[in-house]
């Protein structure tokens, strides 16, 4: 069975930074792009960034440019979401998404929900002011 479990969260004060990993584990993820998602109480989830698992190409959501940055580790079949100079609003759980997409089309944004098959749990990340 897939499983995707994220970890790293926790509390962090504004200006910080911390890494959240999401251990990936059931199949191969070649062809695969991994997402981050987020979401906020009383917010709806919306999208962080995805990584191209075979090729490492990004793409984030603009208002996470410039402060986030999402890696992987093929050896660890772990992705990486490292966050920068958090702010009091980037409080929320953060989730890990994998979603199958073979072709040349995948390499397109890939920011919505359906896009994706698999999620892990979530890890909160509170920053505090």
């Amino acid at each position: 069975q897939v499983q995707l479990v994220e970890s790293g969260g926790g509390l962090v004060q504004a200006g910080g930074s911390l890494r959240l990993s999401c251990a990936a584990s059931g199949r191969t993820f070649s062809n695969y792009h991994m997402g981050w998602f987020r979401q906020a109480p009383g917010k709806e989830r919306e999208f962080v960034g995805r990584i191209r698992w075979n090729d490492g190409s990004t793409y984030y959501a603009d208002s996470m440019k410039g402060r986030f940055t999402i890696s992987r580790d093929n050896a660890k079949n772990t992705v990486y979401l490292e966050m920068n100079s958090l702010k009091p609003e980037d409080t929320a759980v953060y989730y890990c998404a994998a979603g199958y997409c073979p072709n040349t089309g995948c390499y397109r944004p890939l920011s919505s929900f359906g896009e994706y098959d698999y999620w892990g749990q979530g890890t909160q990340v509170t920053v505090s002011s």
